[in-house]
């Protein structure tokens, strides 16, 4: 598959623009989060996990990953899953709290945001936009038209910040969440984005025509790959480059988007669960003495 994927040109396989656009924002941090002097510096364990969420944001959205997106179901769900259940965590524990506190003290923004990041409002926004993208229509729509998929996905990406907020916060005010409730949350994160995921695993016929030969495949390619490059080549059908079919990548595609996301939720209920069971432990009285 990866010396097919070469017809396609350097430019689409690693998107050298957005690469410069990743160090931009790379050196746009150093500036001004690590080289200053101040309180304000960035720690160490926040560069980390700043740094960790570029190079995931460019492997998901620079690499090859991205033009297969467009070529297999399979890669698009993958991509989904590490853009919304990954990505916002490390992005939000790499800022310093200094940036946070004064984004949610901008006017007008400070009251829609603290509607939208309250938990029940956070949790229904994104599993409703998440599971709204993946009706047939509307997801066909997005991919062949390169405005609306920009603007569906960066509202998405947004409404994922808003979901992991109440978990992710380090505003101590707005960190309003027991251990116990916090469990509880990931725990409906779970159960609401199952749906979307049962209508793509059950589904017994292709459900978007993005992924067809006689469908909207073209288009899609043209999200990301250079007009002038597609069209000098002859294409049949995402059947090149995918040793799937049409159903069984769809299917492959919603139970590895399952799979994924049981496994970042049941990683951060571990990581929720055990120092909160821990300091329980550690509060329990002792038994009496025997006599």
């Amino acid at each position: 598959m990866w010396q097919d994927l070469q017809i396609f040109g350097f430019r689409a396989l690693w998107s050298p623009y957005y690469a410069l656009f990743i160090a931009v924002l790379a050196f746009v941090y150093f500036i001004f989060f690590i080289n200053r002097k101040d309180d304000k510096q960035a720690t160490v364990e926040q560069r980390t996990y700043f740094y960790l969420g570029l190079l995931l944001l460019y492997l998901i959205k620079g690499s090859p990953i991205d033009l297969l997106s467009h070529i297999m179901f399979t890669s698009h769900m993958v991509q989904m899953a590490l853009y919304y259940l990954v990505f916002p965590i490390l992005i939000i524990k790499g800022l310093p709290k200094w940036v946070w506190v004064k984004v949610f003290e901008l006017p007008i923004l400070k009251q829609v945001l603290t509607l939208l990041t309250k938990p029940l409002i956070a949790i229904i926004l994104f599993n409703g936009l998440f599971s709204f993208y993946h009706i047939p229509l509307i997801f066909d729509f997005a991919k062949g038209n390169e405005m609306a998929h920009a603007v569906i996905t960066s509202t998405i990406l947004i409404a994922a910040f808003i979901m992991w907020w109440p978990i992710f916060t380090p505003i101590q005010k707005m960190n309003t969440l027991s251990p116990l409730l916090k469990i509880g949350y990931m725990v409906a994160n779970g159960v609401l984005i199952t749906p979307a995921c049962a209508l793509i695993i059950f589904a017994s016929t292709g459900l978007y025509d993005t992924y067809g030969a006689s469908g909207g495949w073209i288009d899609a390619l043209a999200l990301c790959v250079p007009t002038d490059v597609l069209s000098g080549l002859t294409l049949t059908g995402p059947e090149m480059f995918s040793p799937f079919g049409l159903v069984e990548d769809q299917q492959l595609g919603g139970i590895l988007m399952k799979i994924t996301q049981e496994i970042i939720y049941g990683i951060l209920l571990a990581r929720i669960f055990f120092p909160w069971f821990r300091n329980g432990a550690d509060k329990i009285d002792p038994l009496p003495a025997q006599k």
